[in-house]
């Protein structure tokens, strides 16, 4: 029964499982905070993940270990594989000037849009590693100086995990490659062009590993924890979204909506994708596909305001929305609460609609917001479908998956079945299925089965797309 261990090193904290490779088994967990802020010393990072690891009874046992963590970032290193400033995480948005600089000098508009797509499948926001490189060499010259290699979150904890033996032992996957801004999901190669046109210079990259490459192996004295274990070998990692569709066993034609604090919605697709508009990010999958994904702003947060705003608590608010009709009687909330970056209306406000006497109730308002925000969800699987994509099925997944309302409602929005797994660890269970397919070997990953998988089949009703979908071009954006 060999073991293997899947890190989940995401932006509020670094989560740890270990399980049965053959299986996927739980057999122990662990799991440290990470501190507040969009920029971190790495070394906090590192601090967390021994701390995981000794809750968790060390990984002395294990026979591979893979670590998946928060997209984008950026942490370089000079000659000596010193950190040279705190990372920039991917909700940084200081580079935001930065980004339209890169799209301006690339011809500006659908032209530049258009250009850094075609290129690298994403066309550049303040999250991706590109714009902070600029960033970086803008602001703060004497740090750019210094920088001789850059790499991501997870590249750096695996590299550290194999003793950080030199900036050339630097490793990656492809699904955290493609967003950086400078590697390609089509070609599978590094765009060095756009990273010195980002930077200025030409850095040290990591190496980019297939599915089941080994990134090295665990040093016997990486960690204190484990008294000088070491030898499991290390999978290449994977970017947060990849792992967590890997995690759930995504296969092309799913799509994964993941309702969180923000919602993403992300498809397993056999074709790279390149949308000029920015709105679906053409990124790559852990298994040598594609995952082509695209983000909401306003996911689970609607469904607490709409609480808050009843005086209910979120279990409440699902018996009132299932106990209304399916359309709430025409009444529509467009829930761009925070403006909303899908479609792009960063100033835009939410509006409901339809309100009458016969509407006016808690029941019909706690109804509409589920509807609303399941709506929003849906513009970004349509934005999926117009790339090409295939969705044949949803995964849905998230703590906004935990409301009976939205997974019952969700098949009416979505026209499609829902599967909804047991909550748990998505991006950690990822990781550790990668790290099994590396221990175990084969052609094809293994296939873990959790108990628990609740189903829904599609049925749709049109007609609440179509009143959201009037409702949502009348909203209006704040006053200058």
């Amino acid at each position: 029964m060999p073991l293997v261990a899947g890190f989940d090193s995401s932006t509020q904290s670094c989560k740890l499982v270990i399980r049965d490779a053959e299986t996927g088994a739980l057999v122990r967990s662990g799991r440290a905070a990470h501190p507040d802020g969009t920029e971190v010393d790495p070394a906090a990072w590192w601090a967390a993940l021994e701390a995981a690891v000794a809750q968790a009874g060390g990984l002395a046992d294990v026979a591979a270990v893979s670590v998946a963590g928060q997209q984008h970032g950026m942490v370089c290193l000079d000659g000596s594989g010193e950190v040279v400033r705190p990372a920039l995480l991917w909700n940084d948005t200081r580079s935001a000037g930065a980004a339209a600089d890169l799209i301006e000098e690339a011809g500006g508009g659908e032209v530049g849009g258009r250009f850094w797509a075609e290129a690298v499948g994403v066309v550049p926001v303040a999250s991706f590693t590109a714009t902070k490189l600029r960033w970086l060499a803008r602001h703060e010259p004497a740090n750019a100086d210094r920088v001789a290699a850059v790499c991501l979150p997870h590249d750096w904890l695996t590299w550290r995990l194999a003793g950080a033996p030199g900036l050339d032992a630097l490793r990656t996957d492809r699904s955290d490659a493609s967003g950086t801004g400078y590697w390609s999901p089509a070609t599978g190669e590094y765009r060095f062009d756009l990273l010195e046109r980002a930077f200025g210079r030409r850095l040290e990259v990591p190496v980019v590993l297939g599915p089941t490459q080994a990134a090295g192996a665990l040093a016997p004295a990486a960690l204190a924890a484990d008294g000088g274990a070491g030898g499991a070998l290390l999978g290449p990692g994977a970017g947060d979204n990849a792992a967590a569709a890997f995690g759930v066993g995504a296969r092309p034609g799913d799509v994964v909506v993941s309702i969180g604090t923000s919602g993403t919605v992300f498809s397993v697709a056999d074709a790279p994708t390149a949308d000029p508009s920015g709105t679906v990010a053409g990124f790559a999958d852990v298994t040598g596909r594609y995952l082509p994904l695209v983000c909401t702003l306003n996911a689970a947060r609607v469904l607490d305001a709409a609480a808050t705003l009843l005086g209910v608590g979120l279990d409440d608010l699902s018996d009132l929305a299932l106990s209304a009709p399916p359309g709430a009687d025409g009444l529509v909330m467009v829930p761009y609460l925070e403006g909303e970056r899908t479609p792009n209306r960063p100033s835009a406000t939410g509006a409901v609609h339809g309100l009458t006497l016969r509407t006016s109730t808690p029941a019909h308002l706690a109804r509409a917001a589920v509807e609303g925000m399941l709506c929003a969800l849906a513009d970004g699987l349509d934005a999926l479908t117009a790339q090409g994509c295939r969705a044949e099925r949803v995964i849905l997944v998230g703590g906004g998956a935990r409301s009976a309302a939205v997974r019952r409602i969700a098949p009416q929005v979505f026209g499609r079945p829902v599967v909804v797994p047991p909550p748990g660890e998505y991006v950690a269970d990822g990781a550790a299925r990668q790290a099994a397919w590396l221990a175990l070997g084969g052609d094809t990953p293994p296939a873990w089965s959790p108990a628990g998988t609740e189903e829904y089949e599609a049925d749709g009703v049109p007609v609440v797309r179509d009143r959201y979908a009037a409702a949502r071009d009348r909203v209006l954006d704040r006053p200058a």
